[in-house]
């Protein structure tokens, strides 16, 4: 085998990783959703869990976090920070892991850069005319057989 091969595998994550990653996950988004998160930042706001990365070694993930309906606020991600040790033990026992990961909350952006781009290609439809748009329309039924 190439090394190149090789050491594109590698940056993959494990089998191991994505099943204990989804698992942090899912645990997470209980915790927040049960209100087992006791700081008066967190109260009334839905905190949505959108991923979760986990080192090799899992000692370190990187929890991507977002609330419902709008970007992460800054007292909301600075509350998960601080609940962070909290979390992470309540992991480890209900996973039965000897060493819990260390948590690391990020603003999730995927939301805002999807929207950023829709914007985009909004302005530019706008831009082009609006003219042109409704036979690029009649051109996909009829593609789609419903013309």
């Amino acid at each position: 085998m190439a090394r190149g091969s090789a050491s594109s595998h590698q940056m993959e994550p494990s089998q191991r990783q994505l099943r204990v990653a989804e698992q942090i996950r899912h645990l997470l988004a209980e915790d927040l959703m049960m209100g087992h998160v006791h700081d008066p930042r967190l109260e009334g706001t839905s905190v949505t869990v959108a991923e979760v990365r986990i080192s090799r070694d899992l000692k370190h993930a990187t929890v991507f976090t977002t609330e419902l309906g709008r970007p992460l606020r800054p007292e909301t991600l600075e509350a998960l920070i601080e609940q962070a040790p909290r979390l992470a033990g309540r992991i480890a026992r209900r996973m039965h892991i000897k060493f819990a990961p260390r948590l690391h909350f990020v603003a999730d952006e995927t939301f805002d850069e999807a929207s950023r781009m829709q914007r985009l290609i909004d302005a530019d439809k706008a831009r082009l005319g609006l003219a042109l748009w409704p036979v690029a329309d009649a051109i996909e039924d009829e593609d789609d057989g419903r013309a």
